[in-house]
């Protein structure tokens, strides 16, 4: 398991065949599934979906979200808190994962979602 609670499929990384700036493995999420809330630590994410359906949220609350089908792309910049879910309750949904990091298990950490502030909190 990952820190983001999903199964781990080891691929390419500094730790399999020497990897300097690179990792690269599969990601399964489960039939309705999500990964934890979670950030990634000085580097980007690229996604590439091969099969099912996925809601992303992100943000400081996780107020923003995208949906990703196969043949879709997804990125994620280094620091942006981040969840994946996968939308069908029967199937499973895989995807490619690349990052410009050898080790990135060990730059994620787990992100607890900061409660939406109102417009009338900020103003003051």
């Amino acid at each position: 398991m990952t820190r983001q609670r999903l199964p781990y499929f080891v691929g390419i990384s500094g730790q399999t065949v020497g990897a300097q700036q690179l990792s690269m493995h599969l990601v399964v999420i489960p039939p309705g599934a999500r990964a934890e809330p979670h950030v990634h630590v000085g580097y980007e994410t690229g996604i590439y979906v091969l099969e099912g359906t996925v809601r992303t949220r992100w943000g400081f609350s996780l107020e923003h979200e995208v949906v990703s089908r196969p043949g879709e792309f997804l990125f994620v910049p280094p620091g942006v808190p981040h969840e994946a879910i996968n939308l069908s309750a029967t199937e499973p949904a895989r995807a490619v994962i690349a990052r410009n990091h050898p080790a990135e298990q060990d730059q994620v950490e787990p992100y607890v979602v900061a409660p939406c502030r109102s417009a009338a909190a900020s103003s003051g």
